[in-house]
């Protein structure tokens, strides 16, 4: 596998919501969260700029954010980017929990965690419902 796409650092979904919650709540508010999160997103495997086109790009971000997937032994890697700085790290995020996951495990992990992180309350109402888009761009194409 080219190493354009995620492999997760957890097990399962499960595990890396676990651990990215914790993870924040290391920090004392969301000024030095929204950081993390924009480290995550410079972790981010490069992404193809051949793949920065309308054909993988998620409706419904303000931003511009492109992802792919490669399905691989039955498990879906993603791979994604964004020309936002946080945009970025919020895919580095959906990208840790969703990556590397069967569709069914993909599937059954309802992106509420985002809500419960307290995560689209914090961010503005169009980056609140651009990580949502793209979560559900990750579920549709585990539906497939």
């Amino acid at each position: 596998m080219t190493d354009t796409f995620l492999i997760p650092q957890e097990d399962t979904a499960a595990a890396a919501i676990e651990d990215i919650n914790a993870e924040m709540m290391m920090f004392d508010d969301w000024m030095e969260r929204y950081q993390y999160i924009i480290e995550m997103g410079k972790k981010l495997p490069e992404f193809p700029l051949e793949w920065q086109n309308e054909q993988h790009r998620v409706p419904g971000c303000q931003s511009q954010v492109w992802l792919e997937a490669e399905e691989r032994e039955g498990k879906l890697y993603f791979a994604g980017a964004s020309d936002a700085t946080i945009v970025q790290g919020l895919v580095a995020l959906l990208l840790r929990v969703y990556s590397g996951r069967s569709k069914e495990e993909i599937l059954k992990t309802d992106p509420v965690f985002l809500h419960e992180m307290g995560l689209v309350k914090a961010l503005s109402a169009n980056r609140g419902n651009g990580v949502e888009a793209m979560a559900q761009a990750i579920q549709k194409r585990a539906s497939v």
